[in-house]
């Protein structure tokens, strides 16, 4: 989702593997300790309509003063590496010294990937599970009121275009507070609140209808596209075949290795017990979601060049830095809890799968401070505000975090508190940013393809 740290992970990974032998670390990524790395580089990506993963913009924000973290994903993008190395165990040590390992990156944003499952929806079942959505805590508050003006409609009234597109505008209010406010995950249409190069067009100008199972199914199905409910059906149809199927196979017929980021931090901070175990419970489902609308398994010489499976997934759980050392382990404990479900389903495609807590561009230092007459951890670094203003430098504890999902005493005690900071001053461009476990991931999600 937004805010997991999409941007930096991406100019992290770029930047540690072009900078290799330049002040980087990557003790665990095998053809660095072994020597077989030489170098990487960027290249031109092979399909040339769709934007270039702005690098050079992210990595100036992360070194020149006054330091910024990288704007955030807005619309789809990509970029090309090209890595060469030294073969060491395979047949191409026989046919060359050296060997080129070519490295496709896509990023979009994750909101819409939630629109995915859309695709095996009618419009009628959509609306009766957004409704549900929308008629439980914590959304229900605030969404009672649109609910109420929509039903106060006759679906087989004439179209009325400045009426469509004010309820229109309200649904995507109502998703921007879900998201932003209440920190939840499960927003749909995805593209309502990241719209890129659809945003004011009418395509995106819908929304569910409730109580759609009361109407009269020879009315509904006869009802002309003129008329509200007509509109709306054949928008959302719209909307799937022109935005979301095309977006589908556009984009996800390649990957045959994924990442997928989590921020289990952020919902630790809701001080509201209502909230918060909401938060956690649609992250959950937002994580299954998404899962389901990959192709997953093992694939063999002619599968990969033609119709690839993802045979690796990485789950990681990011902002590491923003708490210390020793609540690594609770972190990857509770993700795991998060994806418990998934993770269960794509054992059985033999995929290979691994959670790490990382931190792509280290942003505190860690320390020992004296509490109270005893040795407490605790991480330094700068306070950053909503504007990304770099304010004070503080040294604090931000808590535990739990192993597991957190119970109903952790969110009565609001005893995490999550600090965002802002980058490093001092980082260079051309030498490696400073991480937490980005050559593990490397190694996990690479290695096996130089040797």
């Amino acid at each position: 989702m937004s805010r997991s740290g999409k941007t930096a992970f991406i100019t992290s990974l770029v930047n540690q593997l072009i900078t290799e032998g330049n002040g980087s670390k990557l003790s665990f990524f095998d053809p660095v300790h072994h020597g077989n790395f030489i170098a990487a580089k960027r290249v031109a990506q092979k399909n040339l309509s769709i934007p270039r993963f702005d690098y050079d913009k992210a990595i100036t924000s992360l070194t020149t003063e006054p330091v910024a973290w990288p704007e955030p994903t807005h619309g789809i993008s990509e970029l090309r590496l090209a890595i060469r190395y030294q073969p060491t165990s395979s047949l191409l040590r026989y046919a060359a010294d050296m060997a080129t390992l070519t490295l496709d990156i896509t990023d979009y944003p994750g909101e819409w990937l939630l629109d995915l499952p859309m695709l095996k929806q009618t419009y009628e079942q959509w609306s009766e599970q957004t409704h549900a959505l929308l008629t439980s805590a914590p959304r229900d508050k605030y969404a009672n009121a649109f609910l109420e003006k929509v039903a106060s409609i006759d679906p087989f009234a004439a179209t009325n275009e400045e009426l469509l597109a004010q309820l229109s505008k309200e649904y995507t209010a109502l998703l921007h507070t879900f998201r932003y406010k209440l920190g939840l995950s499960v927003i749909q249409p995805g593209r309502f609140i990241l719209p890129a190069e659809l945003a004011g067009a009418p395509i995106l100008e819908f929304f569910p209808f409730p109580n759609l199972k009361n109407i009269d199914g020879n009315d509904y199905q006869n009802a002309s596209d003129d008329s509200l409910i007509g509109m709306l059906r054949s928008r959302f149809i719209e909307y799937k075949e022109q935005v979301v199927k095309k977006f589908y196979k556009q984009h996800f017929s390649r990957f045959d290795r994924q990442i997928v980021l989590a921020d289990c931090l952020s919902p630790l901070n809701a001080c509201s017990e209502n909230s918060g175990p909401e938060s956690f419970a649609d992250l959950q489902l937002a994580i299954d979601m998404i899962l389901e609308s990959y192709s997953y398994g093992k694939s063999g010489l002619f599968s990969r060049l033609f119709s690839p499976k993802i045979d690796k997934l990485l789950f990681a759980a990011t902002k590491a830095d923003h708490v210390t050392a020793e609540q690594h382990a609770p972190m990857v404990s509770l993700l795991n809890q998060l994806i418990f479900q998934s993770k269960h389903q794509l054992n059985f495609e033999a995929v290979e799968m691994k959670t790490l807590a990382i931190a792509s561009v280290k942003s505190t230092n860690t320390g020992k401070s004296l509490h109270q007459g005893q040795q407490v951890s605790v991480v330094q670094g700068h306070t950053i505000d909503n504007k990304q203003r770099v304010a004070e430098k503080i040294t604090l504890f931000p808590g535990s975090v739990p192993d597991k999902l957190p119970n109903k005493a952790f969110w009565q005690q609001s005893a995490f508190n999550f600090i965002n900071f802002s980058p490093m001053s001092g980082m260079s461009k051309h030498q490696a940013l400073p991480h937490i476990r980005m050559d593990q991931v490397l190694q996990f999600l690479l290695a096996d393809k130089m040797i």
